[in-house]
């Protein structure tokens, strides 16, 4: 059992004990050997993120009720890879209420799908209370474009960095599941990511079922016009009984 996983603690302590420790984590983690990489970790490299990570999770996590997990691939710049809270950019903590990053002003589409979502749902105090999102891997990549340019990475685009990553990506999966997730269904954000989710489920089953949706950076990009279907056909999955 992980260490983060004591009774006594609430959810929140958890979630917080998990990113204190990745705070931890060498730049050099995962990517010492893939030069064209770059590992995002806002927990280390903005001292404003923890103490903001914290107010989160006690706010909305501070009791020690199951939650149903929602994993997106991994962080972005503009969102969970800036503010350390997924897929949550800094308009969303303003919007939020009681929140501060002076170092960070960002917008992420995903982000804005999702809070839609959230509102659909009946706001953040009940989406939190049942729902916890993270990423398969909870720490973001950039890769060094053509031009020079640092720009968002998966996990999956090389296959050198997934099997870099493979150890890191179980290590979480199972320290979160140890919290007292739900483990009856998971729900997963985008396809390629749903494939290997579904291919770590094959070494070892961690889930009775997952379900995989749209990724909302592909809906806020292509599929705008469509919003308002994605926003009930998200709402009816996460509504489902298992």
């Amino acid at each position: 059992m992980s260490s983060f996983a004591s009774p006594d603690k609430t959810f929140a302590q958890k979630v917080i004990d998990m990113h204190t420790q990745l705070a931890q984590l060498s730049p050099d983690a995962l990517v010492a050997h893939l030069p064209p990489f770059r590992l995002m970790n806002p927990f280390r490299e903005n001292p404003e993120v923890l103490p903001l990570v914290k107010a989160f999770y006690e706010r909305y996590f501070s009791d020690t009720n199951p939650r149903r997990l929602i994993l997106g691939i991994n962080p972005g710049r503009f969102g969970g890879g800036a503010t350390g809270i997924p897929f949550t950019d800094s308009k969303r903590l303003a919007a939020l209420g009681g929140f501060s990053l002076a170092s960070v002003q960002s917008h992420e589409p995903s982000s804005v799908f999702v809070y839609a979502v959230i509102e659909a749902l009946g706001g953040a105090e009940w989406f939190y209370r049942h729902f916890y999102i993270n990423s398969l891997c909870p720490l973001g990549f950039l890769r060094q474009n053509a031009r020079g340019n640092w720009v968002n990475a998966n996990y999956y685009d090389e296959s050198a960095l997934f099997e870099a990553a493979r150890p890191f990506i179980w290590q979480n999966l199972e320290t979160q599941i140890d919290w007292g997730i739900d483990t009856r269904i998971c729900f997963v954000l985008g396809k390629k990511n749903g494939q290997y989710l579904q291919k770590l489920q094959k070494e070892r089953p961690l889930f009775e079922r997952v379900v995989v949706l749209e990724h909302p950076r592909f809906i806020q990009q292509y599929k705008v016009r469509h919003k308002e279907a994605y926003i009930q056909q998200y709402k009816a999955a996460l509504q489902t009984e298992g």
